[in-house]
């Protein structure tokens, strides 16, 4: 297979673009346990830009740190171009990583990151590639973001680096998307920038895409659609909950700020929920504590002071009474069960 026809392909549709400039390549670095579908969804635009213009615009190469395949997060492997390598200063560098991003994160990507930013070039994450571009020292003041699951860990283990929850961020140099379908959202508003915006929405079409042209579209449906209700104080208290889970808050203090009693509070949750605020609320902080857990290495006595219990057995109990099983319990099974992250290359 000659260069050309890896990276041009027939098709039925067709865009002509009238282009001679150099073609833009990316290179993806991967991670064991990196998500299949952020890495596809980052490269098919690429593919069907050059097939629908019927001109190499794109080229796109995968890399592991020592050459050898890297099994994703679904278990499927991927076999790479070749080890990591000094790319073009042109050329757009992506960590693409997935589950258990600290475990996974390589020293040798780390550097080779920081490399392509010193000479010029653009650097980017995928899914969880935040926390590579966090370790090389990437990320400062440009806006980034990463998969809503994975930032509550990451804010944890990179205090001073607070990410965004949009979609996808592009910002000196740096270019994240925050996963899934989001790197298509990302890779699409590439190829506007270069190419226009009828070539990109083509693209989109052909990739049977619903584009969301705006950057800052929310990663997570909106809270409406989540509690299954348009109550807005309902919704009102559930977003505040949310935000200060470190140091909760009081239920009448809650109730006063979304304009409500205690009691039409309680009556709230009771009948749209099925529960209580208070439950609600500890239920939202277990949840961060599971995260935490299946993510960090922090201690049970950090992960309570995380996420607003007094005490590690406080929080034991009541993680015990949610899981049927203590935070110390868990974290042990599942590192006792979990593959070591070096095995991920063999």
């Amino acid at each position: 297979m000659t260069e050309r026809s890896r990276f041009l392909q027939k098709g039925a549709a067709s865009f002509p673009i009238r282009y001679d400039g150099p073609v833009h390549e990316f290179y993806f670095a991967l991670l064991p346990k990196l998500t299949m579908l952020a890495l596809s969804s980052a490269i098919e635009p690429l593919r069907i830009a050059n097939q629908i213009a019927q001109k190499e615009l794109y080229r796109w190469y995968t890399m592991t740190a020592d050459g050898k395949p890297v099994t994703c997060s679904n278990n499927l492997t991927v076999v790479p171009d070749s080890k990591l390598a000094p790319v073009a200063r042109t050329a757009t560098a992506f960590a693409c990583s997935g589950v258990e991003p600290l475990e996974t994160l390589d020293p040798a990507v780390t550097a080779w990151l920081r490399h392509q930013r010193k000479i010029g070039g653009r650097v980017g994450g995928l899914c969880t590639g935040a926390f590579t571009l966090a370790k090389a020292g990437l990320l400062g003041k440009a806006r980034f973001t990463l998969h809503w699951e994975n930032q509550t860990a990451f804010i944890e283990s990179f205090v001073d680096l607070l990410p965004s929850m949009n979609l996808y961020e592009m910002e000196e140099g740096v270019i994240t998307a925050a996963g899934g379908s989001a790197a298509t959202d990302l890779m699409l508003k590439l190829i506007e920038a270069d190419h226009g915006p009828k070539f990109a929405l083509v693209v989109a079409d052909m990739c049977l895409h619903g584009r969301s042209n705006a950057a800052n579209a929310a990663q997570r449906s909106s809270a409406s659609v989540t509690l299954g209700s348009r109550n807005q104080h309902l919704i009102a208290a559930v977003q505040l909950m949310q935000e200060n889970l470190e140091e909760p808050l009081g239920m009448s203090e809650i109730a006063s700020y979304v304009g409500l009693s205690r009691r039409q509070l309680e009556r709230n949750f009771a009948t749209l929920l099925g529960t209580s605020p208070r439950k609600y609320y500890v239920d939202l902080r277990i949840a961060r504590a599971y995260a935490l857990l299946s993510e960090t290495n922090l201690s049970v006595q950090a992960i309570a002071a995380a996420t607003g219990f007094e005490t590690g057995s406080n929080l034991a109990r009541l993680f015990r009474a949610k899981y049927g099983q203590s935070p110390s319990g868990f974290s042990k099974s599942w590192n006792d069960h979990a593959p070591h992250p070096s095995s991920q290359r063999r």
